[in-house]
């Protein structure tokens, strides 16, 4: 891990900053909420458990849910009514050094406030007006009701130590065990673009451990490549649950073996009540006989047939434009969650790797999969 900083808040791109913030600005620094006020953040690699994550923790009542404002492909990204700036990369780097718009536009997300002319000049089909009524309608009763945002946005992961000093999110960052996560990425056939990362000169100063992503640039070999990702991710977390009190590394597979007692400590955590409503909905989520699955959400590999009927052009073209692309898919974002037993969620999708994939998986991410971080502990 590298000692240079990973969040600088005091410098431009080579000089010292001028910046002070007006006390009167309502998109100023909200460092210093308290847990239960502060807005919450879940993030993590795509495929960590973000969304079962933050609807989990949305259950008690007391959390507007906001799916992956960051992410630049619509649904469900491209709204400018829930985040009136424009998204240009995946894993969008945020820092003091470059937060115009994205100070005033997240204070507007996590304070609930919906921008309806930024939403209707850009999107305004049918189908549009439609999302636009169940967003602006969440938001709206939201505020009417004391709630908090809860933003859960896996491209949200390099920029967490923002959203926790100038926003004072509390953030829940998820880690999943690399062979479970490259057998998901495998199955959807995702292919990562490294250079979304490396285009990003304040992202690889910031964090220095995104230069090792250099010599795999362009590569086509994606399990390599997923797993350099997943390596350089995990670094940059550890990095982070060090140098941010607001952040937090929580291990899916903790999360899986003991939901109950694992959430009612991140409620307390993220200054949520735990209730008997959250504690219900948590427990039917993991529970082993539930089988249904969310409409356009992907099935586990063991309910997937080993020839598949032809679902029709629509269904060709989405695959398709999920292997071309980087992190591409339509419709419902697939990162979504769907109920299902410990033992299930455990095991991934992993017979959808050969052995010999499995070990070069271990091997190509060996140093973090030894190691027990105390981050872990926080």
């Amino acid at each position: 891990m590298s000692d240079a900083p990973a969040y600088r808040t005091s410098t431009t791109a080579g000089q010292a900053s001028t910046r002070h913030p007006d006390p009167t600005d309502r998109t100023r620094p909200r460092h210093s909420a308290s847990a239960d006020q502060a807005p919450i953040l879940v993030t993590g690699l795509p495929r960590s458990g973000t969304s079962w994550a933050g609807k989990m923790l949305a259950a008690g009542g007391e959390a507007v849910y906001v799916n992956e404002p960051l992410n630049p492909q619509r649904p469900p990204g491209r709204s400018p009514g829930v985040l009136n700036a424009d998204v240009r990369h995946r894993f969008q780097y945020i820092c003091p050094d470059d937060e115009h718009p994205w100070l005033g536009a997240f204070t507007d997300t996590v304070a609930l406030r919906y921008r309806y002319a930024a939403e209707l000049r850009r999107n305004h089909r049918p189908r549009d007006l439609a999302r636009l009524a169940k967003n602006a309608s969440a938001f709206a009763l939201g505020r009417i009701r004391g709630r908090r945002a809860l933003l859960d946005d896996p491209f949200a992961l390099f920029s967490a130590g923002w959203f926790a000093e100038r926003l004072g999110c509390r953030v829940v960052l998820m880690v999943r065990d690399p062979v479970s996560l490259v057998a998901s990425w495998q199955r959807l056939g995702w292919r990562v673009d490294l250079g979304e990362l490396l285009r990003q000169p304040l992202l690889v100063r910031d964090h220095p451990d995104v230069r090792a992503l250099r010599s795999l640039a362009g590569s086509d070999d994606t399990l390599a490549t997923t797993c350099a990702l997943w390596s350089v991710a995990r670094a940059t977390a550890e990095t982070l649950a060090e140098r941010h009190p607001g952040v937090r590394l929580v291990s899916y597979e903790d999360l899986v073996t003991d939901p109950v007692a694992r959430y009612r400590d991140l409620y307390a955590w993220c200054g949520l009540t735990w209730s008997s409503r959250a504690e219900r909905t948590i427990g039917r989520s993991s529970a082993p006989t539930a089988r249904r699955t969310p409409r356009g959400v992907p099935a586990p590999a063991s309910a997937i047939p080993k020839s598949p009927p032809d679902h029709g052009p629509d269904h060709a073209r989405t695959r398709d434009r999920a292997v071309v692309r980087a992190f591409t898919w339509t419709g419902l974002s697939r990162t979504a969650y769907r109920p299902m037993g410990p033992a299930e969620a455990l095991v991934g999708h992993r017979d959808r790797l050969t052995p010999d994939q499995i070990a070069q998986i271990v091997e190509l991410t060996t140093h973090w999969r030894d190691e027990e971080p105390d981050a872990m502990a926080r």
